[in-house]
């Protein structure tokens, strides 16, 4: 894998690709990410909408990033603590090089914001609309109190007008997958929405390489037939990110039926769960 890298040190920055797997993941284990985008799977079905570009630079792995007509920007490196050198480093780059005027870097999780707080170069501000949804795993099994009530009506009512089964996501099902995802894509009028295309296009993404992406996932079947399905991996250790969850939209108590019955059994090895 060296050898790899190697091909790839800062200041060049290449395309995303699936064989770029191992080099990602070898940085992801190392650095036990919070962040629901710090996965190899969500920048590799989203890099064609947000045109993912990285590089490597000395023990950090770097990303940066262009959605259409947007400002390039960078997202935290991932490597080991004392990041002062590299953040300063990428901001500068990206104002001398892509020409920002305002060079940001995005989706900074708190163990590298707590690290910057003192560095007066450099401005810390919340983006709320960045903030991701974690949930204790069991809570979501349980689904106890008034919190989750509403969730409980939709799927007893679900379970009384259908006859359901929990089934885990093998190949066989991935086209039956692919078929409720159009479903919805058309409902949605996903062609209308470049949005929605997009992530159409990422779900086609992992559906279509999932076991390359070694991707976990679950199905509810209805009649032998897929009528909602959801993806995930591990984040780290302890959590675990749902990447793709969709259900047939003619059939209401679905999404809250699949996510409970994924975490039940698809999701073991989690304590917490990341839902984006």
């Amino acid at each position: 894998m060296q050898e790899i890298v190697d091909k790839y040190i800062f200041p060049y920055f290449k395309d995303m690709e699936i064989k770029d797997r191992e080099i990602f993941n070898a940085f992801f284990l190392e650095f036990q990410p919070e962040a629901s985008e710090y996965t190899f799977t969500n920048l590799f079905i989203w890099r064609k909408h947000y045109k993912f570009k990285w590089s490597i630079y000395k023990d950090w792995l770097l990303i940066i990033s262009k959605k259409d007509n947007d400002a390039w920007h960078a997202f935290q490196p991932i490597g080991p603590p004392s990041r002062k050198e590299v953040v300063l480093m990428l901001l500068e780059w990206l104002k001398e090089e892509k020409k920002e005027n305002f060079p940001v870097i995005h989706r900074c999780e708190r163990k590298i914001v707590e690290e910057l707080l003192s560095v007066k170069e450099i401005v810390i501000e919340p983006a709320r609309q960045h903030f991701d949804y974690v949930y204790l795993k069991e809570d979501l099994i349980r689904l106890e109190g008034n919190k989750y009530r509403s969730k409980r009506n939709h799927i007893n009512k679900l379970l009384r007008f259908y006859d359901v089964k929990y089934e885990e996501l093998i190949p066989v099902y991935i086209e039956d997958s692919l078929k409720v995802q159009e479903k919805w894509c058309q409902q949605k009028r996903c062609e209308e929405d470049m949005s929605l295309n997009d992530e159409w296009n990422a779900v086609e993404e992992a559906l279509l390489n999932f076991n390359s992406l070694e991707l976990k996932g679950g199905v509810i079947l209805i009649e032998n037939k897929v009528v909602a399905f959801t993806v995930a991996e591990m984040l780290n250790k302890q959590t675990a990110v749902i990447h793709i969850e969709k259900a047939d939209p003619d059939i209401p108590g679905l999404y809250p039926l699949i996510n409970q019955k994924f975490c039940e059994f698809g999701l073991k090895d989690a304590l917490f769960i990341n839902r984006e």
